[in-house]
Order: structure tokens, then sequence, then C-alpha cells
């Protein structure tokens, strides 16, 4: 560990300053899906190989047959200067005209008494001009003029004979190799139809991953699957859906088992639970059996909220809720104990999740405000991607060190378990629990009224 931690710190020693910066620049417009990254694994790489190959094998082939063309030309210039030179004075040099345009595809004149032209700028891309030059320089060792640029087709050289200019007009891919752009158009084309079918490829094996995750997410969600889920894709994304599926069907029979022991547990209690009650109303009005009237009556409340705990309402199906109905009734609820509450909606009022559950969520986080603020307000906000509900009450609050434990089954901040003060101590844990049952989560903070402030936050 110190060899690593001494050569993490030399590298960030040696690293140019902006390094850690652009490091952070990239990673934050890098793509966080498991598809684009695999383009460009498979993109990138392709890319920077056909760009070297092209500088550098087509620098090497552009050169190379650029010099032999180049070379033959001007072996072929030099050829006719040496006819120039050789003819008697004063011929209209006829032949020669014509020997350089059957023989040597040149188009050429002579130019008696002629200078030649100021010199032109460097073209950007100057390989033909330099080694065109080079060449002349090496074979010629005469004054100079060429145009490289004027005409795309031609290429224009000039040379000082004494008092006369030789004019020369050759193709351009006579001198230069013009063809090489073939070689570049196959070579791009093949890189885009590999990365085509790369893509496709892909593709398919992303689109098992992504099937998996939906099926992960609804089944964490409590929500069925439209069709049934069935492992596809490479043998590591198979054996990942079908370790999903064991767990899945693991889970499925666990909470059966709980239900139907849950249904056990609820008839056995209650029915004793009845036989208490009968057997005190078969008693009368006996003031000496007032207390236990009381106690049968907290044991049947704390049952309830024990089982309701246990069950979570998980077994109820994804239906539709209308939040303003719910909120309406929580608010005449207010009214009736003197207390008042008021509530917003921004954003759309019919909510997609378990109409039984989520009433027995919003109800707790009320009843909790109403059991110990004289004022609560709730503000909905429902976008595209989260359903955001915010209670802020005038209450006492919690402190910050128990906000975390009042979420635990059973917990109450009053040390003498005072029932008809703080009930069974569930009502935050059931919230809780319903709302990570719809992917989501309930937190508690400070309110700006003084009290407490809980937040609940669920995909829309």
């Amino acid at each position: 560990m110190a060899i690593i931690d001494t050569i993490r710190r030399d590298m960030g020693r040696f690293a140019p300053p902006g390094w850690p910066a652009f490091g952070r620049w990239l990673k934050r417009r890098m793509p966080k899906g498991l598809y684009l990254r695999s383009v460009l694994i498979v993109i990138i790489p392709m890319l920077l190989l056909q760009t070297v190959v092209a500088a550098v094998f087509m620098e090497r082939h552009w050169r190379l047959v650029t010099e032999r063309l180049s070379q033959a030309v001007t072996r072929d210039i030099s050829a006719i200067i040496e006819l120039i030179k050789i003819s008697p004075p004063g011929s209209d040099y006829s032949q020669i005209i014509r020997i350089a345009q059957d023989s040597l595809t040149l188009n050429i004149s002579i130019e008696n008494n002629a200078q030649l032209p100021p010199p032109r700028p460097k073209p950007f891309f100057s390989l033909l001009d330099d080694i065109l030059a080079d060449q002349i320089n090496d074979q010629i060792r005469l004054p100079y003029w060429i145009d490289t640029v004027g005409d795309s087709r031609l290429v224009e050289i000039r040379i000082q004979l004494g008092d006369k200019v030789l004019r020369v007009f050759t193709l351009r891919n006579q001198t230069y190799a013009s063809n090489t752009h073939i070689f570049m158009v196959w070579m791009f084309g093949t890189s885009l139809l590999l990365i085509g079918i790369s893509v496709l490829f892909l593709r398919g094996q992303i689109r098992p991953i992504l099937t998996l995750a939906d099926a992960a997410e609804s089944f964490g969600k409590g929500q069925k699957m439209t069709s049934p889920f069935v492992p596809r894709g490479a043998d590591e994304i198979r054996r990942a859906g079908i370790a999903f599926i064991q767990m899945r069907e693991r889970i499925e029979r666990q909470m059966e088992q709980r239900t139907a022991m849950l249904a056990g547990i609820s008839h056995d209690l209650r029915t004793i639970l009845t036989r208490f009650k009968l057997q005190l109303a078969l008693a009368g009005n006996n003031p000496d059996l007032a207390g236990m009237s009381s106690d049968v009556d907290d044991m049947q409340s704390m049952l309830e909220g024990y089982l309701a705990f246990a069950r979570s309402e998980a077994e109820e199906d994804f239906g539709e809720l209308r939040l303003s109905e719910l909120l309406e009734k929580l608010k005449s609820d207010f009214t009736l104990h003197g207390k008042s509450m008021t509530y917003e909606i921004d954003g759309e009022d019919l909510l997609a999740v378990r109409p039984g559950a989520f009433t027995r969520l919003v109800t707790n986080l009320a009843s909790n405000s109403q059991r110990y603020a004289n004022s609560l307000h709730v503000e909905a906000r429902h976008s595209a991607r989260w359903l955001t509900l915010v209670f802020d009450d005038d209450g006492p609050g919690i402190p910050e060190v128990s906000r975390e434990d009042v979420f635990k089954p059973f917990f109450r901040l009053d040390e003498a378990r005072n029932l008809n003060e703080s009930g069974t101590g569930l009502g935050l844990a059931i919230a809780r629990d319903i709302a990570r049952a719809h992917g989501g989560n309930v937190t508690l903070t400070e309110s700006p009224q003084g009290g407490l402030r809980a937040i609940v936050r669920v995909p829309a």
C-alpha cells in the first residue's frame, strides 16, 4: 500500500497543472449509459487506428508516388531543354513542341525576350510544390517558376533559358498522386460499415440488460410486468437473469408464507379478543371491568398496527388515487379536532400508486402532525419523474439525533411508552416502508414553521 501511495503522489506531482480539472470536465461529459460507453470503446480505438494508418501510410504513399511522378516529368522537361539548346539559332522549335505533345504529353511553348513572373504564395498543402521544386533543382538547375494551384487539372512550370522562357503545361496526375482519395474512401467507408455492425451487435447485447433492469425495478416496486421476463443475451447476462428469477421466486414464496401466517394469527387473535369483548358485554356495566375493557381495546389497536406493519400492504395492486380528495378528507379531520390544515398541489392530481397503502402513508404522517401540532401545511409537487410531498407543522419537532431512530419499529421518543400519546411506535416505520415499496423514501428535517418537516419522494 505504501508503494501504491508513493506512485500516486509522484503521478500527481508530475501531472500537468490543469490535468485534474480536465479529468473532472471529461468525467462530467462522458456518457453514463452502458450502451454509449460500449459504442465509444469500439469506435475510439478504430478511429485512432485509422488516423494512424492514414497519417503514416498515406503520407509515405503520397510522398513516394509524387516523387516518382515529379522525377519523371522533370526528366522529360530536362530532355526538352537539351533539345532546345542543341537546336540551330532562329529555328521555330516546332518539331520539339510536337515531340513534347505527342510523345511526352506535355504542352510547351517558348517565349523569346521574356522573364519569369514574381513567385506565387505557397499553398497550405505544399507537398507537390516542395517535391517538384527539389526535382527541378536537382536535374535542371536553372531559374524556375511553378504554379500548382491555378488550374485544378494542370500544373504550369516555367524555366528561364537565357533570354527565353520555356512554359510547360502538364496534367496534375502526371506529377502528383491525386487518386489516393479512393483509398481514403474505401478505408473510411469500411470503418463506417464495421462501426454500424458493431452498434447493431452492441444494441442486441445491451437490450437484455435493460430488460433485466426493468424487471428488477418493477419487482422492487411491487408492480406486475405486462409480459413474463425471459433471460436472453450472452451467457453472463443469462446467468444474472436466472439468478434474478430464482431470487424473485424465493421472495414471493416467503411473502406468501408470511401472508398465510399473518392471516392465521389475525384470525386466531381476533377470535380471542372478540370472545373477551363478548364476555365483558355479558358482565354488564361493572365499574371494576372498565379497565379491562380499555385494555382489550388497546390490544386490538396494537394488533391492527402490528399486522399492518408486517403486511405493509404489499399484496395490493397499483391503481389510481386522486390526491386532492385524500388531502381534503384529512383537512376535514383536522377541522373536527379544532386544528388547521392547508395544502397546495403543483402538477397532476391523479397518482398511479397503491391506493390503500399510499393513503395510509399520507394519513400516518398527517396524524403524527395532528397529534403534536396545531397546524399543518402540505405541499405536493408532481413532475414527470417524481412525486414530492412536504409536510410542515408547528409542533415540537424531533431532535436531529433521533430523526432516523423514529423510523425503527416500536421506537418512541417518550420513555414511559404512553400509548395515548405515542401510539405503538409504528406510524413512521409503516410510512417509510410503504414509500420504499413504491421506490421512494421518507426523510425528516426541521420545518420553517418551527416544527417537523417530513418529505416523501417517490417515482411518478
